[in-house]
């Protein structure tokens, strides 16, 4: 099943996006149309704190999410109105590249942000100006990997999609073309 997703992918990317691209934008060499470069999965844990078990039960929703395990991100510096001390563990983050990251990418698109409850597209303006764009998302229920009786607690993420587009037009187009759901603004 990988390799069809893969080859899938890999045939929707050069047989559509790329003519696409060239056509929309001028580019005269296929290797200057943007493409995916990594997508970085993030999970702030401020419970980490007290609840000492909310790393691992996140490491292990995360881990079943992408297919890979996450790192534990710590507080770089102490924060006593939060009880924080440096080098507490206070959040998780994966980052997906290649293979992996085309399959997280088919599953976002097209299984978890469609079982958004009342779901009207994913904001336009959530690009950084280099082409990458971030996406909020409130649950980790929405992704079918997750079976609701596991989950000790509704957790959000952070989603950022990394490009190599040099503008957020080129990178919105790119996003739009792999099937990302816009809102019309």
């Amino acid at each position: 099943m990988a390799v069809q997703m893969k080859e899938r992918l890999r045939d929707l990317y050069r047989g559509q996006i790329v003519p696409t691209m060239m056509r929309e934008f001028g580019y005269s060499n296929p290797m200057q149309v943007p493409r995916l470069e990594k997508i970085v999965v993030n999970v702030g844990l401020g419970e980490a704190i007290s609840n000492g078990r909310a790393i691992e039960a996140a490491t292990r929703d995360i881990a079943t999410i992408t297919g890979q395990r996450p790192v534990v991100t710590r507080a770089r510096k102490s924060i006593a109105a939060f009880k924080l001390r440096e080098g507490m563990p206070i959040g998780i983050m994966v980052t997906l590249r290649g293979e992996k990251m085309n399959a997280f990418m088919d599953r976002l698109v097209n299984a978890a942000l469609p079982r958004v409850r009342d779901f009207a597209g994913v904001s336009p303006k959530s690009f950084d100006g280099r082409g990458n764009y971030t996406l909020g998302v409130r649950e980790q229920m929405i992704f079918p990997e997750i079976e609701y009786d596991k989950i000790d607690k509704i957790r959000g993420m952070q989603i950022t999609i990394g490009t190599n587009a040099r503008t957020d037009e080129e990178a919105r187009r790119l996003l739009q073309l792999y099937g990302m759901p816009f809102r019309a603004s």
